[in-house]
């Protein structure tokens, strides 16, 4: 029997990109999934086809009713909830002496703040199942890209955030961790209005120099990252580079 089967995993964020990628690969291995996001037609057709071991949740994870919902969804459909991938998040990128702060606020609340809350509301059924809670980091948080200092400053927040949540949290039994990606086509700067879906896969196909292995990632390859995670049940606090050496600084000619 795998590890993940009959595992209950909540993926914020699963309508598209990395999160779609880890729901596909959890339901393969044989674990109930449960999917949210704003955009309900994405939720449908993906739910859809992975068949009735996944299901969706309409939902904002900024908001508290939302929020509930989620949990609730994961605890019904999987009979408890061994797992939250906190992956829902936004890009807000610009040049800083054109930062507003109400959009930075916006950015902390979807990628930061609305991830902790999520925690809080998991937080009895996770110590109930000994399960964990896995966050979606950056590369952005080790090789500097300009303009893009607010996304990077709240992954930041999240790979710290991990480390403290395991301090706290381990007591109860819950392991949390983080996994950092590199160059993989997602549609997070086409939902921010930075770019259309063609220029945003074109500009990943292009960094592929940038990357050690010569080429970007797919969102089933940092699935596997989440698959071991969930798994290990003696490592917690930590985060896991899964970005194909993005990180290391070299440029393949």
């Amino acid at each position: 029997m795998n590890a993940l089967t009959n595992k209950s995993v909540l993926i914020t964020g699963g309508g598209s990109g990395i999160g779609e990628g880890i729901a596909r690969h959890f339901v393969d291995r044989g674990a109930y999934v449960v999917i949210t996001g704003r955009r309900e037609h994405n939720l449908i057709e993906v739910a859809k086809d992975l068949g009735s071991q996944a299901t969706y949740v309409v939902g904002d994870v900024t908001l508290s009713d939302s929020r509930k919902k989620m949990i609730e969804r994961a605890i019904s459909h999987g009979g408890s909830l061994d797992a939250l991938i906190s992956n829902a998040g936004n890009m807000y990128r610009c040049d800083v002496q054109d930062f507003e702060e109400e959009k930075l606020i916006e950015i902390f609340h979807s990628n930061v703040i609305s991830g902790m809350m999520l925690v809080k509301e998991a937080y009895s059924a996770l110590k109930d199942s000994q399960g964990c809670v896995l966050f979606v980091g950056s590369v952005h948080t080790q090789r500097a890209f300009p303009n893009a200092s607010p996304y990077a400053a709240t992954k930041g927040a999240l790979e710290s955030l991990t480390g403290v949540l395991a301090a706290e949290l381990g007591k109860d039994g819950i392991r949390v961790g983080c996994v950092r990606p590199g160059g993989v086509p997602t549609q997070i700067n086409v939902r921010a209005g930075l770019s259309t879906q063609e220029e945003s896969d074109s500009r990943i196909e292009s960094m592929g120099n940038l990357h050690a292995l010569g080429r970007p990632g797919t969102p089933l390859e940092v699935a596997e990252a989440f698959e071991y995670l969930v798994n290990a049940q003696w490592a917690t606090g930590n985060v896991l580079t899964i970005d194909g050496g993005l990180g290391l600084g070299v440029t393949h000619e």
